[in-house]
């Protein structure tokens, strides 16, 4: 199972900024909505139902919902379920059974089999990105195990994207990494048909001078300018952890540069140089 606490880094506003997909969505919001749910499971085209009526062995039967969202049940021929949840579906055959006077008191279970209606798109930072079924407890755990988990760049914090009735995109933040602000029981949040799961890169940095592998790097959140220098294998015996300096970019585009402590916490994309030491 996939260590969440992600939706697959350090908080998101920065990245956000930069990913024209996400840049898109309106702002964040609880993950709850504060009005009432969609159903978690409505049955539709290709689904896989098993049908049991209580006290009558010979209707149960596995059917698939047809391409018009119609199920074949015994005596009654096809009854349209598409859009209901399997207990509303099993409340109208129940109906039906009854107002045909086929049953007195009939007792209809409606189980899914297998559902090829109801999936869900993941994108981004998973292994392996496309759209994927899910069932009424599919959680985000579930969803990112069947996408291969994330990959390394994957960012701490991955979204939910949601649709609304009235056409636009709600995103929920779902947290990767456990910490005392952002609590496990998040990222089991059940998903619906027709979200979308992002999964955004992590931020990054640079370091490059005398550091043993001067490259870029995911910046983990509250790093400092020491682990930055330690992640890239530490300085060399040229080098010198107090002579850094950071090239860091301002809000209208210009960059600035100045000289680092070791404590000093990293910004997304900042810029590290160790320099020779003078002595």
């Amino acid at each position: 199972m996939i260590a969440l606490l992600l939706i697959v880094g350090s908080p998101f506003a920065a990245n956000a900024a930069e990913d024209p997909t996400v840049a898109a969505a309106p702002a964040v919001s609880p993950l709850v909505p504060a009005r009432a749910p969609r159903r978690l499971v409505e049955l539709g085209p290709g689904d896989s139902v098993n049908i049991q009526v209580y006290g009558q062995p010979d209707m149960t039967a596995t059917v698939y919902v047809a391409d018009d969202g119609s199920l074949p049940i015994a005596l009654i021929g096809s009854v349209s379920v598409g859009g209901l949840s399997p207990t509303e579906a099993a409340h109208k055959i129940e109906e039906t059974l009854q107002a045909g006077r086929f049953l007195v008191e009939p007792h209809v279970t409606i189980t899914v089999v297998q559902s090829r209606s109801q999936r869900v798109s993941v994108l981004g930072e998973v292994k392996a990105p496309g759209r994927y079924p899910i069932d009424a407890g599919t959680t985000v755990f579930d969803l990112l195990a069947q996408a291969g988990g994330t990959t390394l760049d994957a960012n701490d914090v991955a979204y939910i994207l949601r649709p609304t009735e009235n056409g636009d995109v709600e995103r929920f933040p779902v947290y990767l990494r456990a910490s005392a602000t952002m609590p496990a029981s998040i990222a089991s949040q059940t998903l619906q048909s027709g979200d979308s799961l992002l999964v955004p890169k992590a931020d990054q940095f640079s370091i490059y001078g005398e550091v043993a592998r001067p490259d870029m790097y995911r910046l983990e959140q509250g790093m400092t300018v020491i682990q930055a220098i330690i992640r890239a294998g530490g300085v060399t015996p040229r080098g010198s952890e107090r002579r850094v300096e950071i090239k860091r970019q301002k809000a209208d585009g210009t960059f600035q540069k100045f000289g680092a402590k070791a404590t000093d916490l990293l910004k997304p994309g900042d810029i590290l140089r160790v320099k020779e030491s003078i002595f």
